[in-house]
């Protein structure tokens, strides 16, 4: 998956979180500013209100991370599915809060780093698990916003990653060097 071959588990994880976070830039790109907003059903979240449940996540996890519990008191996690940020400006501008705050977390680590105890929601876990943890968690986010975002943007989509039926091609590029496995 990688275009660089490193042994650091913390170089490696922050280009995971800077991929899913471009991923799902590149998905909400597709649709058009009312789409951001629109729900499939009842049960069903908008890209605006996982993008307002990241945020928040990620605000709670990543501030003073390595010195108080990942679960801040001052979130409330139930209010990240309601009222999400009226337009697009506002919700990009809390979704790139969110990540700041991650990359400001995680950058200054070294791998030394990773074996440290930290708490979420009074449970210890070690900084590795804390990271393992958010990655499947922001991953699994960033599938539902590329989901929403193909189906609501489906005649104006533009893949992603490997288009359909071009894998050979695709993979032929990507053996030359001229695409990106990323």
């Amino acid at each position: 998956m990688a275009l660089e071959f490193t042994t650091s588990y913390l170089k490696e994880s922050l280009e995971l979180f800077r991929y899913y976070k471009k991923l799902a830039e590149r998905a909400m790109d597709q649709v058009a500013d009312d789409q951001l907003f629109t729900v499939l059903d009842s049960e069903a979240n908008s890209i605006s209100i996982v993008v307002k449940h990241m945020a928040g996540n990620m605000r709670s996890r990543w501030s003073d991370f390595l010195t108080s519990d990942g679960e801040k008191p001052s979130r409330n996690r139930d209010t990240e599915f309601e009222n999400p940020p009226e337009t697009r400006a506002a919700l990009m501008q809390a979704w790139e809060e969110g990540w700041a705050q991650l990359f400001q977390a995680l950058e200054p680590l070294s791998d030394e780093d990773l074996s440290r105890t930290i708490t979420i929601r009074g449970e210890p876990h070690s900084v590795m698990q804390a990271i393992n943890r958010q990655i499947a968690h922001y991953s699994y986010h960033v599938g539902q916003i590329v989901l929403l975002a193909k189906h609501l943007g489906c005649d104006r989509w533009n893949t992603l990653t490997v288009p359909r039926n071009r894998s050979a091609e695709f993979i032929r590029r990507v053996v030359a060097g001229e695409a990106s496995q990323r």
